[in-house]
């Protein structure tokens, strides 16, 4: 049997990966915690968590890290 998750769980979802997510900017980046959230909330990468027929929102925070992450890493070097 499957269970569709209802959209308030798969806000919950994206919302605590949001947290995880700033979270290891703090760490990686260094930002300030208001700095992370302003970096995730402006990336490609969140946009993609936001759109649900990425499924990106099911992922570990490891894993929509790593797309993150070479996105910032990609930008810098530019």
């Amino acid at each position: 049997m499957t269970t569709k998750l209802t959209p308030e769980q798969i806000q919950l979802l994206k919302d605590d990966l949001c947290v995880e997510l700033a979270g290891y900017l703090v760490d990686d980046f260094h930002y300030t915690p208001q700095e992370a959230i302003d970096v995730l909330y402006t990336s490609e990468t969140f946009d993609r968590l936001q759109d649900n027929d990425t499924g990106l929102y099911y992922q570990s925070a490891g894993y929509v890290y790593s797309f993150l992450q070479n996105e910032l890493t990609k930008a810098r070097v530019a």
